[in-house]
């Protein structure tokens, strides 16, 4: 999901995908732990997408 995408989105769906991109991090962060998962740039990926929705979000709701 690129800038554009998440800029489209409305703040109901920002907030949405941001529960659900942070419980997929938590997921991935437990898996981790208990074995090396095949993939760990997939933790730095969700890491940065949660900040992405979080600085849209801000600022739509700093603009409305």
């Amino acid at each position: 999901m690129t800038n554009s995408d998440i800029r489209a989105l409305s703040i109901e769906e920002i907030e949405e995908k941001l529960r659900g991109e942070t419980d997929s991090l938590g997921k991935l962060k437990f898996a981790q732990a208990i074995s090396p998962i095949e993939n760990p740039m997939k933790i730095r990926d969700s890491r940065r997408m949660i900040a992405r929705l979080k600085t849209e979000l801000r600022a739509k709701q700093l603009a409305k």
